[in-house]
C-alpha cells in the first residue's frame, strides 16, 4: 500500500497492521521526522536497546536475524534502516519473509520511481510506503505561523510572505531557521521583514551559493576559490555537504519539472525555494548537463559523506572538500561527453 506524508496520523494509528514501512521522496526532513515518530510509536522511544536497532548499510545481511528477534523484557521491536537503496532489496525481501513480529522501518530518500524495494512494499497487504516531498506555499506559510503563534509572535504579512519564498526545501532545515529566527526576535515581540532577512538566508553566505553553483555547473576551479573562501568565512564541512545536498534536491526537482515539459528556466523559478534570477542561467546549464540518474547518484554520495563527516575523528575537512569538488569534477565530465 502507499500513502503519502498528510496521511501520517492514519499510518501511525494503523501501525500494529504493517510488518515494514518505508517513507521516500524529496524531503529528507520530513523522512527522518517521520520514521522517527513511527518508531517512538511503535517502540515508545529512538534509542530503547531492546525494542530499537539501527542497522547501517554494512549489516543489510542480518536484517531478517534483526526483524525476527524478540525483546528480552516484552513489546514490539523496531529495526531502523536508513539511507535505504535497492542494493538491499534481497535482505529486505528476507526480512519480509519471517515471522517475528517485529516493524521494520526504511528511509529511502534517494529511491525512485522505479525503485524494487517501493514496488514490493506496495504491492503487499501488511507493508507501506509513505511519500515526504516538498511543502508547498500554503503548507509553508502554515508552518511559519504555526511557529511564530507558539512563541506569541506576531508576524507582519511581508514577513511571512518573504519567509515562504525562502523556506521549504528541507522540513527540517525550516524549522531549525524559524528556531534561529524565534529566538533571535524574542517571545511576544513583532516580527518585521527586516528580522526575516538578517537572520534567515543561505546556509552559510554568497560564497557557498558561489561554490555549489559553479560544482553542479561543472566549474572546477570557481567551485574550490568558492569553497575555500566560503570555509575561512566560517562554513562548517557539515554544512557544507548539507547545503550541497539541498542543492542537488533542488536541482533534481527542477529536472523532473523539466522531463514532465516545462522550460529550464520556467522549473528553476518553480521550484522552493526559487533560483534567483542572476542563477538561472547557470541553473540552467546544469539541467541540460546533468541526467536525473546523475543527480539521484550525486545526492546519495553527499548524504553518505554528510554521515561521514559527522563521525568522531573523521577528517571532516577532507571529506568536505572531496564531495564538493568531486560533484564539480562529475558534473565538468558530463560536460565534457554533452
Amino acid at each position: 500500500m502507499k500513502f503519502d506524508s498528510g496521511r501520517i496520523e492514519q499510518v501511525l494509528a494503523q501501525s500494529q497492521q504493517y510488518v515494514a514501512i518505508l517513507f521516500h521522496g524529496d524531503d529528507e526532513g520530513l523522512i527522518r521526522e517521520l520514521a522517527g515518530r513511527m518508531v517512538v510509536a511503535v517502540a515508545g522511544s529512538l534509542d530503547d536497546p531492546f525494542r530499537v536497532t539501527d542497522v547501517e548499510r554494512e549489516g543489510w545481511s542480518r536484517l531478517a536475524d534483526e526483524v525476527a528477534a524478540q525483546s528480552l523484557l516484552g513489546g514490539r521491536r523496531v529495526v531502523r534502516v536508513r539511507d535505504v537503496t535497492d542494493a538491499a532489496f534481497p535482505s529486505v525481501e528476507r526480512g519480509l519473509a519471517v515471522s517475528g513480529g517485529g516493524l521494520l522501518v526504511m528511509e529511502g530518500p534517494g529511491l525512485g520511481n522505479k525503485s524494487r524495494i517501493k514496488t514490493l512494499l506496495e504491492r503487499r497487504d501488511n507493508t507501506v510506503t509513505v511519500a515526504c516531498y516538498p511543502m508547498n506555499d500554503t503548507e509553508i506559510g502554515q508552518l511559519v505561523r504555526s511557529e511564530l503563534k507558539g512563541s506569541g509572535i506576531d508576524g507582519r504579512p511581508e514577513a511571512v510572505s518573504w519567509l515562504v519564498s525562502q523556506l521549504g526545501a528541507d522540513r527540517a532545515l525550516t524549522r531549525r531557521e524559524l528556531e534561529k529566527l524565534i529566538l533571535y526576535v524574542g517571545d511576544g515581540t513583532t516580527l518585521e521583514i527586516e528580522d526575516a532577512r538578517i537572520c534567515v538566508g543561505d546556509l552559510s553566505g554568497l560564497s557557498l551559493e558561489d561554490a555549489l553553483f559553479a560544482a553542479t555547473d561543472g566549474d572546477v576551479a570557481g567551485t574550490d576559490r568558492a569553497l575555500e573562501l566560503a570555509l575561512a568565512e566560517g562554513a562548517t564541512p557539515v554544512g557544507v555537504v548539507r547545503a550541497a545536498l539541498l542543492h542537488v534536491q533542488r536541482l533534481i526537482r527542477a529536472m523532473v519539472l523539466v522531463q514532465g515539459g516545462m522550460r529550464p528556466g520556467a522549473a528553476a523559478k518553480a521550484v522552493r525555494p526559487p533560483v534567483h534570477f542572476r542563477r538561472d542561467p547557470v541553473f540552467s546549464r546544469a539541467l541540460e548537463v546533468w541526467s536525473l540518474s546523475g543527480l539521484q547518484a550525486a545526492a546519495s554520495r553527499l548524504w553518505d559523506s554528510e554521515r561521514a563527516c559527522k563521525r568522531t575523528g573523521s577528517p571532516a575537512d577532507i571529506l568536505c572538500r572531496s564531495a564538493v569538488i568531486g560533484l564539480s569534477q562529475r558534473a565538468a565530465a558530463a560536460r565534457r561527453r554533452a
